[in-house]
Order: C-alpha cells, then sequence, then structure tokens
C-alpha cells in the first residue's frame, strides 16, 4: 500500500505556522527562525492567500535590496499555490515538487489547511518506507536460510 500525505501529516510532529498578508516580511522571518521552518503560509482567518519562503526573502529582498522591516509578506508571498490532499501519495509529492521545482505543498483537506509537507518530509518518508522494506527483505531472506 503506497504511503498516502496523511500517514506523513500523523506522523509528524510540528503543526502548521502561518502568518497575515499584512504582517512585515521581518515579522515572517522571526516566525520562521522561532519555528525553525523554511516556510510560513500566508492566511487571512482560515483561508489560505498564500506561502512566504526563504527563497522568496532571498530573491525579492536581499537582491532587490528592500528593507525587511517596512515590505509587509502580501508584496513577496507567492500566491499560485500549488496544494495536495491528504489523500495523496508521497510519490505523488516527490513527482510535483520535482517536476514545479518548488520545496513545498500546502495540504489541503475540504477547504482548510491541514499540514505543509517538505521535501525534508517526503524524503525522510521515502527512506524509512525504504528501510523497512529492507528489513523485511532480510528477515524473510534470514528465515528461508535456516530451513
Amino acid at each position: 500500500m503506497p504511503l498516502t500525505v496523511r500517514h506523513l501529516l500523523d506522523h509528524k510532529s510540528s503543526g502548521v505556522s502561518s502568518i497575515r498578508p499584512d504582517a512585515s516580511v521581518l515579522e515572517a522571518l522571526e516566525l520562521m527562525a522561532r519555528e525553525d521552518i523554511s516556510s510560513v503560509l500566508v492566511t487571512e482567518g482560515e483561508e489560505l492567500k498564500g506561502i512566504f519562503t526563504e527563497r522568496d526573502y532571498a530573491r525579492k529582498v536581499i537582491l532587490r535590496g528592500r528593507n525587511s522591516r517596512d515590505t509587509v509578506v502580501r508584496e513577496l508571498m507567492t500566491t499560485q499555490l500549488i496544494t495536495i490532499s491528504p489523500q495523496n501519495t508521497i510519490a505523488d509529492c516527490m513527482s510535483i515538487m520535482t517536476d514545479r521545482h518548488i520545496r513545498h505543498l500546502p495540504v489541503m483537506d475540504g477547504g482548510k489547511v491541514v499540514g505543509v509537507v517538505s521535501i525534508g518530509d517526503v524524503v525522510k518518508s521515502i527512506i524509512s518506507d525504504q528501510e523497512a522494506t529492507i528489513q523485511q527483505l532480510a528477515g524473510y531472506i534470514s528465515g528461508d536460510l535456516k530451513t
């Protein structure tokens, strides 16, 4: 059975971090540093408006000589979001992230944000699944050799 996003979220310890569109970039960076994350969802109430990432900061603030205190997240966030559902597989995530060159996928269920999957989450999940398969095969082989 393929691993799903729901399975990944069930085993993930962190929740969803979000910020308002009118928050300063500095506030977003402080939240990201405090939570040790590289992206933050941008929401108004429960509505997902965008995502702000370290890449947005590097390319749209630093390289353009903007000020983090005076620039609001709304001006820099990515608004054309690609989202997934809890029913998507981890393989779906890897394919989307690779094809679209993105590192974070908001997870939506019934129109509500229920999580965020990062490329790190996906890679860890794939490695863990492969290690479990290897252990099962090793057990099967060692069991067969005893007979």
